[in-house]
């Protein structure tokens, strides 16, 4: 993990950010997987165990390394403190298929419990409600298909870590071309100087957003959500245990009490069909997640998608993407 890491910190080493590492509300994120389930099952093999923690480092020298500002960075640190055990998965649990924000507790209310956290933000001089609206800080978080420091790093990481589509080279040469540029709206934004390692970035758009709209990602979620809820209505657990226990702890309670779960764990491959199987199976149209860059040209600053043609195709595919309509495992019948 460290190698990738690497690549993402500056020149100049942000060292007010390292006492917030061990503040309790984000050292939680230690315990929550970035993959959202997936490292739970044979249906996929990261390279290495990633986590909430992980990604919101990345992001915090990201936004450090583009704008040099304490204020953007660390909330950069702490913009996903929110996140429950399996992430997004748990926006299923609440039917929230297609924006995915229903399970994240505000951030406020989470530092407002910190009196540590609270401690550092007043030393730096940072008020808690200038974490309360993340969109002010654009680098770090804006409304797809721009690109910020969070969405790049979902894309980098998922082609690297998750699907292994790339490797580090190319991870490091896309990284090195991106630029602070101001976008249609006057607003800064992070885009390319160069229009291959753009278009090479595209590719790597593709894969991810592909790969989110794919039965076997939409398995994991579906599946997991639902024992999620089979386990809340039979008292296992509850909610509020996704916001305070480990990830690893929800994993053994559901391992203990679902046969399904070892199934789950153990699977290859999905079954993709358009017929409705006579098992426990997934349908439902989720969040698309997509992302396109700036370029920096000489005419301006302009949307790859209406600079390149290439790039145009690659998006017309994204968009035009479907899956079967329902997926399987043969071996879980029922959860």
């Amino acid at each position: 993990m460290k190698p990738y890491i690497k690549i993402f910190i500056d020149r100049e080493y942000p060292c007010f950010i390292d006492k917030y590492l061990n503040v309790k509300t984000l050292k939680r994120l230690k315990y929550i997987t970035q993959f959202c389930g997936c490292d739970y099952t044979g249906l996929y093999s990261p390279r290495f165990l990633f986590t909430r923690y992980d990604h919101s480092l990345v992001v915090a020298h990201m936004v450090w390394h583009f704008t040099h500002d304490k204020k953007s960075t660390i909330a950069a640190l702490l913009h996903d403190v929110g996140t429950p055990c399996f992430a997004h998965t748990i926006d299923l649990v609440f039917e929230d298929y297609l924006n995915q924000e229903s399970s994240e507790i505000n951030i406020v209310d989470l530092i407002n419990k910190d009196e540590e956290l609270k401690s550092l933000l007043k030393e730096d001089k940072i008020e808690v409600d200038d974490l309360c609206d993340l969109s002010k800080y654009p680098i770090l978080e804006n409304k797809s298909p721009k690109l910020c420091a969070d969405r790049l790093d979902g894309v980098l990481h998922t082609c690297y870590i998750w699907l292994h589509t790339n490797n580090l080279k190319e991870i490091k040469e896309v990284y090195d071309d991106l630029t602070v540029l101001t976008n249609e709206d006057g607003i800064e934004e992070i885009g390319f100087t160069n229009q291959d390692k753009a278009l090479k970035f595209v590719n790597m758009v593709y894969t991810y957003a592909i790969e989110l709209q794919t039965n076997r990602d939409k398995y994991v979620m579906k599946y997991i959500s639902d024992v999620i809820k089979k386990a809340k209505d039979n008292n296992l657990i509850t909610l509020n245990d996704l916001y305070t226990k480990k990830e690893k702890d929800i994993v053994k309670i559901l391992d203990n009490n679902f046969d399904s779960w070892k199934y789950f764990c153990n699977s290859k491959d999905v079954i993709d069909t358009n017929r409705k199987p006579s098992c426990y199976y997934i349908s439902f149209n989720n969040k698309k997640r997509n992302t396109i860059p700036l370029l920096q040209t000489n005419k301006g600053n302009i949307r790859i998608i209406d600079y390149d043609k290439k790039a145009k195709r690659i998006y017309s595919l994204i968009t035009n993407y479907k899956s079967t309509k329902y997926s399987y495992l043969k071996e879980v019948k029922m959860i």
